[in-house]
């Protein structure tokens, strides 16, 4: 006797249906997305600059963290916050350090990279002044840096948009938790996933036009 064919329906009225509660953890989903950007970014940067330091231990320090976190999936950084250490973090702090330490490590290579692509020239008309390092890096080097920048800080801020579904993995009501509930109740995750789908295409696709906004806007200072 050969089995039945589970053949998957989509269901457009339990979406519309499902939207009002599912949009319920979209400000988790943002409020996460842009705080660990911004804290990401500026950890990264400070991981930039010490890159930068004459200290061979620093860099290596930098380099070891950089190769550490963006070689283990997030996932499982997750996990190790949530429940192995020996204090209890919350879900969402959990979450917040999580992010925040695996995007720093790739926003530091990217602003590593950024910054050695500006002109050398720029360097050495700073050193002519007579500059102080920091200020250099703050009024003329990351300014240059940042603009090189833009097309792959757009790329690390929508891997963070979707990076929250792993949230779900540990309660946090975000959308993907949000339809993963929903989905359980009517036996109908097809539905609901395409939903949620829909919605993380349409964030990722809001970063993706601040990023092109941003480009031209820096573009005029090419």
């Amino acid at each position: 006797m050969i089995g039945a064919v589970y053949i998957p329906k989509i269901n457009p009225v339990l979406m519309w249906e499902s939207l009002p509660f599912i949009l319920q953890g979209l400000p988790y989903t943002v409020g996460i997305s842009v705080v660990t950007f911004l804290l990401g970014n500026i950890f990264g940067l400070f991981l930039t600059m010490l890159m930068f330091s004459e200290r061979k231990i620093i860099q290596l320090f930098v380099k070891g963290y950089t190769s550490f976190m963006r070689g283990v999936p997030g996932l499982v950084l997750l996990f190790i916050l949530y429940f192995g250490l020996p204090y209890q973090l919350t879900a969402l702090q959990a979450v917040i350090i999580c992010f925040t330490m695996t995007s720093s490590a790739f926003l530091s290579e990217i602003y590593r990279g950024a910054i050695s692509g500006v002109d050398s020239g720029q360097w050495d008309a700073a050193k002519a002044l007579g500059l102080p390092y920091t200020k250099t890096m703050y009024k003329i080097i990351i300014p240059q840096a940042f603009r090189i920048a833009i097309p792959s800080l757009g790329n690390v801020a929508m891997d963070l948009v979707k990076g929250t579904s792993l949230a779900a993995m540990i309660t946090v009501p975000e959308i993907f938790q949000k339809a993963k509930i929903i989905g359980g109740r009517e036996f109908d995750y097809m539905s609901l996933y395409i939903l949620v789908a829909i919605l993380y295409w349409l964030l990722c696709w809001l970063v993706g036009k601040i990023q092109y906004y941003m480009e031209r806007r820096y573009a005029v200072y090419q």
